[in-house]
């Protein structure tokens, strides 16, 4: 079984919660309503509100799917996002993610980046490191020239918790 939808758009913050509505409308009807449904519109919250933020052109780009697992009930859960982005916000990119991806304590890094965001206006990561903590996906990085592509997956056991 394999379901999943891809928007191409104009960078536009408002488009966002949009997004965010229809993903957990649909997956409530998929899976179940619940924590899996709720992850799903956060992520997709999270990674499309970056995508959108550090765009440098006019084409952001979402994938949200779920596929069959090798197990029976199981799928594998993905958000995915793609843009251009200058060259600094390239490098503060990978630079979190490898440190949220890495981190032995994501609920700790997160406390840790909003205490610091306090101090800062730009680019606090948090919203990557919210997805870290508060859920069970995984963060993946794919960074080609001036294109960068963030994927966020998990395999979850359907219908009957995690």
């Amino acid at each position: 079984m394999l379901t999943s939808f891809d928007l191409t758009f104009a960078p536009n913050l408002r488009i966002v919660s949009v997004v965010r509505r229809f993903v957990l409308a649909l997956y409530e009807r998929l899976i179940e309503p619940g924590d899996v449904s709720a992850q799903m519109a956060l992520v997709t919250h999270e990674l499309l509100e970056n995508a959108v933020k550090y765009s440098s052109d006019e084409s952001t780009f979402i994938r949200v799917s779920m596929a069959s697992g090798r197990e029976p009930a199981r799928y594998v859960l993905t958000v995915q996002t793609r843009n251009r982005a200058r060259p600094d916000d390239l490098v503060n990119a990978e630079r979190l993610i490898r440190r949220v991806r890495d981190t032995e304590d994501p609920a700790m890094l997160y406390q840790e980046l909003i205490a610091a965001s306090v101090e800062s206006s730009v680019g606090s990561g948090l919203g990557i490191a919210r997805i870290r903590a508060e859920t069970d996906m995984q963060i993946g990085l794919t960074i080609e020239g001036d294109q960068i592509e963030i994927v966020a997956e998990t395999s979850r056991r359907v219908g009957g918790g995690a």
